[in-house]
């Protein structure tokens, strides 16, 4: 099967316009032949990128993350409507990065939303650990999000960024025979490349790295405090770092750097199960005897609803 990740420069903190250009990238992506396309983390309408230049929780007049939160993605919604409409278009599975904002709450997340073919939402992934200063603009999530789906030519499931550095969710992906890993991610550092290759070795699966391309002088100039925070082309929030690595750790697409553009690869799917024979480590190379992993899939929240006998209310 053919996959395509899209290295692309969003529309900054414009939902509307950055989900018109996904869904051009989409289409151009499936007239190549694309049957999987995968989108960098936070895509729509942008990686909050400030949160590492100046205080997130108080950003003054200039209130980056009122406009963030305003540009937001609610699921389901019309956004995700266009996104489903452009996968079905193009009858590919889309892996898509966004802001999303809770409907019935304030709460910002980073998630990767899964849409298929027939333009269905398949699913959603929250990050479950923000980093850094990331902290004060999302929330965590939970594991209803660490599934795979299974599609013709595998399994495909995903984490976001550095939640790939946590091993036992990277653990919950193995054990449900994921064949196809995406990791979208803003992270564009040399060592992210071998990330990518570890994890390819370790699960003995594709691995499908995206990353955004985006510079200061993306940032359009009519955003107060613009120029306080960003420079011009040569201030690059990411630079991009896109590849696609064969199961055992084998580069064979990417990294794309310094310019938008696709990573594409035809993936031949045999050599998940070959590479398995010699290493298994949810399989054969466990060690269930020694190591246990519990994982709690349902989802969380902090309310929940009652019936006079002290039970879940099913009509809640």
């Amino acid at each position: 099967m053919r996959a395509t990740v899209i290295q692309g420069t969003p529309v900054f903190l414009d939902r509307e316009a950055t989900t018109e250009k996904a869904c051009r990238l989409i289409e151009a992506a499936g007239a190549s032949g694309a049957e999987l396309i995968v989108f960098p983390e936070a895509f729509i309408p942008a990686y909050p990128d400030w949160v590492w230049r100046r205080t997130p929780w108080n950003d003054g007049e200039s209130d980056w993350f009122g406009r963030l939160v305003e540009n937001s993605v609610t699921v389901p919604s019309v956004t995700t409507a266009a996104i489903g409409a452009a996968a079905r278009d193009a009858g590919a599975y889309v892996a898509m990065g966004v802001n999303e904002l809770e409907p019935n709450g304030g709460t910002l997340y980073n998630t990767l939303l899964w849409f298929g073919p027939d333009g269905v939402l398949l699913g959603k992934h929250r990050k479950l650990m923000p980093t850094g200063g990331e902290r004060l603009v999302w929330g965590t999530g939970d594991g209803s999000g660490l599934r795979v789906y299974e599609t013709p030519f595998g399994r495909i499931g995903g984490l976001l960024c550095w939640e790939n550095y946590m091993p036992l969710a990277r653990t919950a992906l193995y054990a449900q025979g994921i064949d196809i890993y995406v990791a979208p991610t803003w992270d564009n550092s040399d060592e992210w490349i071998s990330t990518l290759r570890h994890i390819a070795k370790e699960g003995q699966c594709w691995v499908l790295g995206a990353t955004p391309c985006i510079r200061g002088s993306d940032v359009p100039a009519e955003i107060p405090g613009r120029d306080e925070i960003y420079g011009g082309d040569d201030d690059w929030m990411s630079k991009g770092n896109s590849t696609i690595v064969a199961p055992g750790g084998a580069i064979v697409a990417g990294p794309l750097i310094g310019e938008e553009g696709t990573v594409t690869a035809d993936l031949d799917m045999s050599l998940v199960r070959r590479g398995k024979r010699q290493f298994d480590v949810v399989g054969h190379y466990a060690r269930p005897d020694i190591f246990n992993l519990a994982v709690r899939p349902a989802p969380s929240g902090p309310v929940r609803f009652l019936d006079a006998a002290g039970d879940e209310d099913q009509g809640s």
